[in-house]
């Protein structure tokens, strides 16, 4: 599944939904939690429910179909999953994920209702956004292992700010200090994982310049795409996370070496040293040229 520029819509709101598919995003993130009132659940996840099956078809080729169901501890979170999962997402972003124990609870759930309805096992990937809370961040440490379903852990900045009680960025843009520490402990834990990380939104789709500073710092510092409120933060995301024509060419090169010398652990390549780790980068670069599985 690629993930690089996964848009948020409302999914109570079928005009932005359907703007959100019509789009390049590479997945649409159909939203029962923080967009939707609570007086407004039920009504919203009838109505997820039942555009399901007409959503996925003609678009499945070419989007990725996400449901966000409320959280595990929620009184909305069971009836969720059983009015969402016979329309065949591709996938569930769970919320408010306190631990370990959450995501092994929704993947016993998935599977008995993809049982249910005579869906493949494991089909339905699992996306979790794990540094919402102070809670949740202090618990990164325990996930030694995640059910292989699950493909992606998100950061979430705006979330983890409110229950700090502090203001997210400041006036130049840069994360408090409490979220620069979760961002870069989801990144090392995601990456012990072999998970993919994707970065928090960026709350203003009519600040491009901060738009782009974010961009370039989740590039440097190593996740694989950025989660998205808005059509127009697409463009920009996914020319900041499409590998320069330079580094896939190193990435082949790298590739192909090791191909010829399969039992090498290094070779030179233009009079650089390349050993196994580099190998690493360059399947990862390549991935996200679309030129390997991620």
């Amino acid at each position: 599944m690629r993930l690089i520029t996964p848009l948020f819509a409302p999914g109570d709101q079928p005009r932005k939904i359907e703007k959100a598919l019509a789009s390049e995003a590479d997945a649409v993130i159909l939203d029962l939690e923080d967009a939707i009132a609570p007086g407004q659940k039920e009504a919203a996840r009838a109505q997820v429910a039942a555009s399901l099956p007409t959503l996925a078809r003609p678009h499945r080729a070419a989007r990725n179909l996400i449901v966000r169901v409320n959280p595990r501890g929620s009184a909305w979170y069971l009836a969720d999953l059983a009015a969402v999962v016979p329309g065949k997402p591709d996938g569930i972003l769970l919320p408010k994920c306190e631990g370990p124990e959450d995501l092994e609870a929704l993947d016993h759930h998935l599977e008995a209702l993809e049982a249910a309805h005579g869906l493949p096992r494991g089909g339905i990937v699992v996306l979790a956004l794990v540094t919402e809370t102070a809670a949740s961040f202090r618990r990164l440490a325990d996930y030694r292992s995640v059910p292989p379903r699950v493909r992606a852990f998100c950061f979430a900045a705006e979330d983890l700010s409110a229950d700090l009680g502090i203001r997210p960025r400041d006036a130049q843009g840069n994360l408090a200090a409490p979220l620069q520490a979760a961002r870069s402990a989801l990144l090392v834990t995601s990456a012990a994982l072999g998970l993919a990380a994707l970065d928090t939104p960026y709350p203003d789709p009519k600040d491009p310049a901060g738009l782009e500073r974010e961009l370039a710092a989740a590039v440097a510092d190593g996740f694989s795409g950025k989660i998205l409120i808005h059509p127009a933060q697409i463009a920009p995301t996914e020319a900041a996370f499409t590998p320069s024509a330079e580094a896939i060419a190193w990435a082949r090169a790298v590739k192909e070496g090791f191909a010829a010398h399969p039992e090498a652990g290094t070779f030179a390549l233009e009079g650089k040293m390349i050993d196994r780790p580099h190998l690493k980068l360059a399947e990862r670069i390549l991935a996200a040229a679309g030129e390997a599985d991620p």
